[in-house]
């Protein structure tokens, strides 16, 4: 009776339950690893906020007062079409009441974060919008405001302008995309 003599070492490995095993662990790692960056690069950035404990005290507070003065207040961005790299970018801010009408504010800042390095985080305020050219002339547009921002890396960024009003600070987030420079 002649039997084929076959040796484990001439089984194929992709057989042996031990790489099998090996292969699917790095596999799962590397699927979640996958699924927190897009998670990440989606999702809320999770900012933290150096006055937190002063902010959350008065949280309740804080919303209610928002949900009342948001049905007043609308506040409406323009981002420019294209954002580059080390170019200025024009940012405009309206705010008007429900039936269209300007609405003054009394302070309006841009925030800019990265959420991957937030050494690169900046905050610039928002200028008054006035009537032809800015000679300081003539009166502001009421509820019009702008600020030119030059963005010194590529790549995704938050904008959240802030629009304090009677005491109420009003946000509104973006994500926005800057092109390399050429």
């Amino acid at each position: 009776m002649n039997t084929p003599n076959h040796s484990p070492a001439s089984r194929p490995a992709w057989k042996n339950p031990w790489v099998i095993g090996w292969v699917l662990i790095i596999v799962v790692i590397v699927s979640v690893n996958m699924v927190m960056i897009y998670l990440a690069s989606s999702t809320s950035p999770g900012l933290v906020v150096e006055d937190y404990y002063e902010r959350g005290r008065n949280y309740e507070k804080t919303v209610r007062t928002r949900q009342a003065l948001e049905e007043k207040l609308f506040l409406q961005v323009e981002l420019p079409p294209e954002i580059r790299q080390g170019e200025p970018a024009k940012f405009h801010l309206t705010s008007t009441d429900s039936t269209g009408q300007p609405i003054p504010v009394d302070a309006v800042t841009l925030h800019a974060y990265r959420p991957s390095d937030c050494a690169y985080d900046f905050s610039t305020l928002m200028d008054k919008v006035r009537k032809g050219k800015a000679t300081g002339v003539e009166p502001p547009l009421s509820g019009r405001y702008a600020t030119e921002v030059i963005f010194p890396l590529k790549g995704v960024w938050d904008i959240i302008i802030a629009a304090e009003r009677e005491g109420v600070e009003h946000n509104v987030a973006r994500r926005i995309r800057v092109i390399p420079e050429d």
